[in-house]
């Protein structure tokens, strides 16, 4: 056939007359074409738009001498009105106001198409009778919309793969309801997958959605859909949104790497979640606002949070339950705030949490059922005045404090254990109230149940073992407890007499069940003799003597690099010791600054560095403890007016005699701050800082040129920060140098041509905004740990060096460019 022709094979038995026929045009080939025929293109370029009409087969060479191009200068490449075939085309378009492909009727069935185009979609289906098959088709379309499914239409698209999008990747509205199956959307500028409108829908599995600089998932305005073993990963928004009144389900799906909310719903929306892994997220895993809006997740892992936010957010009157979940490796499990809003925590498991597992606010409630709440700060806290739930069958084991009342919250408690706190197993301070019913702990280095004046909180059945510092410690007015016990160990356990009478609170066996009769007023020197505990809002100050500053400044000096930062620290830390000399001498002392300012990207050390800080403080006698308290926008800022004011002076307290640091302060400032209560934060802590200047230093960190902008929100916040250090990246002979302290820790060792395999791989390793400086070289050290433990556990019998060699096929393969 010659090249740019057409041969047309009619099909029919009314064509007897003619059964084939060769065409110089793709128009004039279909003109003669009907329901059956085979058009077979020859190699070339058509420089035409087509409409098929008919039940036709539309279709490229099949021995690979060439390829069809179909493209016109403007408007559609190819329309398709009928149930035909179209197979191993390209089509390309110029006509930013049409689409490439569009489908407006039939059931087409479309294989092997390659579309890259500059048009307003690479394929739209368009209206209620469009219902194509589209097969292993790819779309590229740098100008528009990968593919748009409106008006009705629908239809399945298998394996296909849309990239490089000027805007959304799949795109359905107006009622169009496609099932997407074993697709890959990446690279898009817009949205991977939007679903918007009344009666919208899709269903997708086996899809992946990835490198996508927007949300991965957007379901908005009354649409539904729903996602079965799909991945959604690398996006620069949020992984999945849902807004206005959208109902998503989620099943075996796996969302991950995700720098902003890995799931965020607003406005009534509804989210159902099973068997789906939630991991590595910048800010929240679940971010539910709202009243209505909903989330039922079940059998579903969330954990290894890269950010500073708490793994679920419910607030505004939302509502979540977990149910059998896991939660951990993150800075706060589970936030629920507002009145009106509430969660149901059944069966699960919140565990490796920095701060709080559970923390209930502003009048929010929560209940939890026979979970279990691991290696946390603060187990439970119920923050204030209308906050509540109930705690029934749960454990709490190695926390620093089990579960904290404060400033008038109500919860009820029964049969909790709480295992080895630190400090108290139940603390109640502030006004808070409480029920506790047969409620233990056993094994804590403070006290079993401490409550400070004024609680008026009531404990039933309730038993204490091994509490080193007493079972029970109670203020003189207030808390009532009724057969409750304790072993005795530990100093003398104490409790003073409510009005009223406080009843049946015992110390050493088990006695029998009492009649309630009051304590006795223990002696002075007997509960002199009991410390008092650490109040828990200041969990984490050391309780040894600090380092001395040489000590510190060593392990500083040890530090990869940050040799610019080492020397700033050093030379403040001279001023400020030879100024605490002079004043010992009788001289004036020069006034230095302490707080700091510290710029740079993520993973260069500013929180290690914070930390050393203030333990040469500490080490100076400038500081009391040295101890660090980490906090960012979610820690300070509140949701309603006034409430911003009070969680930063409560910040500002925690941190009282150490370092209070900030990261990303920036966020307090937004550029378009509208009515945001971040200014309030700003404005609190510049008075705070002015009226206990010896009490707390502060540090605020972030972006150089975020902070640059941050300095000028307030004029008083210049003037407090007067020394900035910089915190430059790491090269890659210092990131090698971090893989082979993290070897050498771990007891590993690097093989031969693995130390020049790591130099050559932080070389070629993209440094854009996700670049995660040491945290990348840790992260890269553990990659290699898992590929060896893949490789070695082959072995039948391997010796210590197979054990301990890390070689260059064990690094991870660099990732693609964006």
């Amino acid at each position: 056939m010659v090249q740019g022709t057409v041969q047309v094979t009619h099909g029919g038995s009314s064509r007897w007359r003619r059964r084939s026929g060769e065409y110089p045009t793709l128009a004039a080939a279909l003109a003669v074409a009907g329901d059956g025929d085979v058009l077979s293109i020859a190699p070339g370029t058509y420089r035409e738009n087509l409409v098929l009409q008919h039940a036709v087969t539309l279709r490229g060479p099949e021995d690979g001498s060439g390829s069809v191009r179909i493209a016109p200068l403007d408007g559609v490449a190819l329309t398709l009105r009928a149930s035909a075939v179209v197979q191993d085309l390209y089509l390309e378009g110029q006509d930013r106001a049409a689409p490439a492909l569009l489908i407006e009727d039939g059931s087409p069935e479309l294989s092997d198409l390659r579309v890259s185009t500059h048009s307003a979609a690479g394929i739209e289906v368009r209206g209620p009778g469009a219902r194509p098959l589209v097969r292993r088709c790819t779309v590229e379309n740098p100008a528009g919309v990968g593919i748009a499914v409106l008006d009705g239409g629908g239809g399945v698209f298998e394996e296909c793969e849309v990239l490089a999008s000027g805007q959304t990747g799949f795109s359905v509205r107006g009622g169009g309801r496609p099932r997407l199956e074993r697709c890959r959307i990446h690279h898009s500028t817009g949205a991977g997958i939007a679903v918007t409108g009344e009666g919208s829908g899709l269903e997708a599995l086996g899809c992946e959605v990835y490198e996508v600089r927007g949300a991965g998932v957007q379901i908005a305005a009354r649409a539904a859909a729903r996602l079965t073993d799909c991945a959604v990963h690398r996006t620069s928004a949020d992984g999945v949104t849902l807004d206005t009144d959208a109902v998503l389900a989620l099943a075996g799906c796996d969302i991950h790497d995700i720098p902003e909310n890995a799931v965020d719903l607003r406005s009534r929306s509804v989210l159902t979640l099973s068997r789906t892994s939630v991991r590595r997220f910048g800010r929240n895993g679940l971010s539910v606002w709202d009243p209505g809006t909903r989330v039922d997740a079940e059998s579903c892992e969330i954990h290894d949070s890269t950010g500073d936010y708490p793994a679920v957010w419910v607030s505004d009157g939302a509502s979540a339950s977990l149910d059998s979940c896991r939660v951990h490796d993150v800075p706060d499990a589970l936030f629920v705030l507002d009145r009106g809003s509430a969660v149901e925590v059944t069966d699960s498991d919140l565990s490796q949490v920095r701060n709080t597992a559970v923390s209930v606010s502003d009048g929010a409630t929560a209940r939890l059922d026979d979970c279990r709440i691991r290696e946390a700060g603060t187990g439970a806290w119920f923050r204030d005045h209308g906050s509540g739930g109930t705690l029934a069958g749960c454990t709490v084991d190695a926390v620093q404090t089990g579960v904290i009342v404060t400033k008038g919250a109500d919860p009820a408690l029964e049969r909790c254990t709480v295992t080895s706190p630190a400090e108290a197993g139940f603390y109640v301070s502030a006004g808070g109230r409480g029920t506790f019913t047969a409620c233990r702990v056993t094994d804590s280095s403070g006290f079993g149940f401490h409550v400070l004046d004024g609680c008026r909180t009531t404990l039933k059945r309730c038993h204490t073992e091994r509490c080193a510092r007493g079972g029970y410690e109670f203020a003189e007015d207030g808390p009532v407890a009724d057969e409750c016990t304790g072993d005795g160990s530990g100093p003398r356990q104490t409790a003073q007499p409510a009005a009223g009478g406080l009843a049946g609170v015992q110390t050493g066996a088990r006695p029998q069940a009492a009649a309630r009769s009051p304590l006795a007023q223990p002696a002075p020197a007997a509960r002199a003799s009991v410390p008092r505990p650490a109040d828990p809002e200041r969990a984490g100050a050391p309780e040894a003597a600090a380092r001395p500053s040489d000590a510190v400044l060593g392990q500083l000096d040890g530090l990869v690099g940050l040799d610019s930062v080492k020397r700033e620290v050093r030379a403040l830390t001279d001023m400020i010791e030879v100024g605490r000399r002079r004043q010992q001498a009788g001289l004036k002392a020069a006034s230095v600054r302490r707080h700091l300012v510290f710029t740079g990207s993520p993973g260069t050390g500013k929180t290690t560095v914070a930390r050393l800080y203030g333990e040469i403080l500490a080490s100076l006698g400038v500081l009391e403890l040295g101890h660090l308290v980490e906090v960012s926008r979610v820690d300070l800022v509140g949701e309603h007016i006034g409430s911003t004011a009070i969680r930063t002076q409560e910040a500002f307290e925690r941190a009282r005699g150490g370092v209070l640091f900030i990261d990303e302060a920036y966020a307090l400032a937004p550029e378009d701050s509208g009515r945001d209560f971040g200014r309030e934060a700003i404005d609190t802590l510049v008075k705070l800082m002015e009226d206990h200047r010896d009490a707390v230093v502060v540090i605020v960190a972030g972006y150089t040129a975020e902070m640059e902008r941050f300095l000028t929100v307030n004029p008083g916040v210049a003037s407090r920060f007067s020394r900035t250090i910089a915190f430059g990246d790491y090269g890659p002979g210092e990131l090698l140098r971090i893989v082979e302290q993290q070897a050498e820790e771990h007891e590993y060792r690097l093989g031969e041509g693995t130390a020049e395999a790591l130099l050559a791989y932080f070389t070629a390793l993209p440094k854009g905004p996700a670049f995660g400086n040491g945290r990348t070289a840790r992260q890269t050290f553990e990659s290699m740990v898992e590929r060896h433990a893949g490789r070695v556990a082959q072995l039948s019998e391997p010796d210590t060096d197979e054990l301990t060699l890390l070689f260059p096929a064990d690094l991870p393969t660099l990732p693609a460019p964006c």
